[in-house]
């Protein structure tokens, strides 16, 4: 059975006054499924509060647009209360509670994507809320929650009953959160707007990679993810990953072309790409991506903590390690050709601006 690579959009779950939850469909997307991948999105309006829910995957949260507070609490640890911006990545693993909120007039987005190996549903993420009308302590009876928290039937009744929002509701404007405190990013967050570049190609193009010595938690997560800029018409380096990791892509912004090439040097996807789609390329598929004129730029996770890619141009390609002769029998060239082949691309770049 052939793959469906082709980009797809989110499609919205729930929402209301206070903003959306969206989230892409193993059903239209069937690589979620196969490689076991969650892809979700939030967006937050002005004083739109997505109430303390923890997840059944673990997941890496990337700030899109806006900024706004993030609270997270990490099992048997106490309540971290975080200013997030555009650019901000955090690495949740397993366990950690959550909640998001927005007091700024600019709507809050933020991109989740994650693995769902140990999920009740391949492919898809289930979020567990603490309140609300789908709270988990509206299926437990009145006696339940009294005994768990020492609280008489009327008390109960009220806490557990009086939030009839669902996820995500509307706070009053008057009301007070929690404020944000600056050492409480540390070691949680970091943000790959304002990180030292891994990879810096004039006129090419600039890579941010959350990895476990920058952000520890990426270890608990048991993925890395990226932040791919590349210029107007730019190229990506043909590559793959090869220690069997799938790549998962959302495009942040811009557009450009893809193609992918699988198994028998066939080729499974070309198309054009633009921002808001998702896409996942298999293990061991080769991958490039070229910028329109505005340029492209991509959020990717990677399913290993410290992923690491074969690129099959560039000085440090596998084509410049291979001995001429070798070249030359595989490609059926005359040495002439195969000199003027590895005389080209002498650089470490895995980003190729246009010709000039």
């Amino acid at each position: 059975m052939e793959l469906d690579l082709t980009p797809k959009l989110p499609k919205q779950v729930y929402g209301g006054d206070g903003g959306s939850y969206f989230a892409w469909c193993p059903e239209e997307l069937p690589m979620l499924k196969e490689g076991n991948i969650g892809a979700a999105k939030l967006a937050l309006k002005q004083y739109g509060f997505a109430v303390p829910r923890y997840s059944d995957s673990p997941k890496v949260a990337y700030v899109l647009q806006g900024s706004g507070t993030a609270g997270i609490v990490l099992p048997e640890k106490e309540e971290k209360v975080i200013a997030i911006k555009k650019g901000d990545s955090i690495a949740l693993p397993f366990g950690v509670v959550t909640w998001w909120f927005n007091s700024e007039e600019a709507d809050l987005e933020i991109l989740f994507l994650g693995e769902t190996h140990k999920a009740h549903k391949a492919g898809q993420f289930t979020d567990f809320y603490l309140t609300g009308s789908n709270g988990i302590f509206t299926g437990f009876s009145t006696e339940f929650v009294g005994r768990a928290w020492d609280l008489d039937e009327t008390t109960v009744k009220t806490l557990v009953g009086s939030q009839t929002g669902k996820g995500i509701v509307k706070l009053g404007e008057d009301f007070k959160m929690p404020q944000p405190k600056v050492e409480d990013r540390d070691g949680f967050v970091i943000n790959c707007l304002e990180a030292p570049l891994d990879v810096d190609i004039k006129d090419g193009g600039r890579v941010v990679v959350l990895n476990t010595k920058n952000l520890p938690l990426v270890g608990e997560v048991g993925f890395g993810a990226d932040l791919v800029q590349i210029d107007g018409h730019s190229m990506c380096s043909p590559g793959f990953s090869c220690d069997s990791a799938l790549q998962v892509t959302y495009i942040v912004g811009g557009s450009g072309r893809v193609q992918v090439v699988g198994a028998d040097g066939k080729r499974v996807l070309e198309t054009h790409i633009t921002a808001g789609s998702l896409f996942i390329v298999p293990r061991f598929f080769v991958v490039s991506k070229i910028a329109d004129p505005e340029g492209m730029s991509w959020f990717s996770i990677v399913t290993t903590p410290d992923p690491i890619f074969t690129h099959l141009a560039g000085r440090t390609s596998v084509w410049k390690a291979l001995s001429p002769e070798v070249l030359q029998a595989a490609f059926k060239v005359d040495p002439e050709v195969e000199q003027l082949f590895r005389s080209k691309r002498t650089s470490d770049a895995i980003f190729f601006p246009p010709s000039k």
